[in-house]
């Protein structure tokens, strides 16, 4: 069964009907669920996606999305942290965030090469944005 990766860019799409990829955003939620994927996320990006939440949209948005996803959650490891380092240290010219850099070191870790993203970033490490 495929990896899907979900990205903070692609949550927060689904959330926001303001935003420029809202309606994307639902049409690939509905492939995903109708495909035989698994579509994970790590526990960096569930942070970053629940402070992004009550930042824009509010504590108690925030708090039903975080009881409410229903991922599997792959934990970033010692060595996907010492991996997104090297990213960080490699791709200097770029402006992959830490937790880009931990995403992209767990891709790697499980074999993923598709994501659910709206984020650039990904596609300038060589990823694939699931459409």
């Amino acid at each position: 069964m495929e990896i899907i990766m979900v990205d903070t860019s692609a949550i927060y799409a689904l959330l926001d009907q303001s935003d420029n990829n809202h309606k994307e955003a639902k049409v690939i939620l509905g492939k995903l669920s109708m495909e035989n994927v698994k579509v994970i996320l790590t526990n960096f990006l569930v942070a970053e996606c629940h402070a992004l939440i009550i930042g824009r949209l509010g504590h108690e948005l925030a708090r039903k999305w975080l009881i409410n996803f229903c991922w599997e959650i792959e934990r970033i490891t010692e060595a996907d942290e010492i991996r997104a380092k090297e990213i960080i240290y490699r791709y200097s010219d770029k402006s992959f965030t830490y937790t880009d850099a931990t995403t992209f070191a767990v891709m790697e870790r499980l074999g993923v090469k598709r994501c659910f993203s709206f984020d650039k970033h990904f596609e300038r490490y060589g990823l694939t944005f699931y459409k």
